[in-house]
């Protein structure tokens, strides 16, 4: 169970990792605007615009993947599948953002989909595994 919290912690604090290209970006631009930061996000163009889109990318994915992670716990359904597809989303996530921000825009949506593909999996076989139990 301790892999399926670190993986929890690790995915919690991929949104704050994917926010470093976004500095590197906005002090480019003319030095980091701390009073308005989202402004100059919004102003960021070419691959400074894809590491502010994968940094809102990496909140978006978040939640489902905490949900599932919760729901394993919560139904002691920790297996060695549960795991690797925990551990196989932190990967690809983190594949995806560089992919993001090479520009490599089908090879990462494909990497999207196998890492949304994770939770999912996670909570269908959650949902299974409970419903036959006695």
């Amino acid at each position: 169970m301790s892999t399926l919290i670190w993986c929890l912690l690790i995915a919690g604090l991929l949104p704050i990792a994917a926010k470093a290209p976004v500095v590197y970006f906005q002090n480019r631009d003319k030095g980091y605007d701390n009073r308005h930061p989202r402004a100059q996000q919004a102003r960021l163009t070419g691959a400074g615009a894809r590491a502010v889109a994968g940094h809102y990318n990496a909140y978006e994915a978040f939640p489902l993947y905490a949900a599932a992670i919760l729901l394993v716990i919560a139904t002691e359904q920790v297996t060695t599948t549960n795991i690797t597809l925990a551990m196989s989303f932190i990967g690809l996530r983190v594949v995806y953002h560089v992919l993001y921000l090479a520009n490599f825009d089908k090879l990462r949506s494909l990497i999207w989909l196998f890492a949304l593909l994770c939770p999912v999996i996670m909570i269908a076989q959650t949902a299974t595994a409970v419903v036959t139990l006695p």
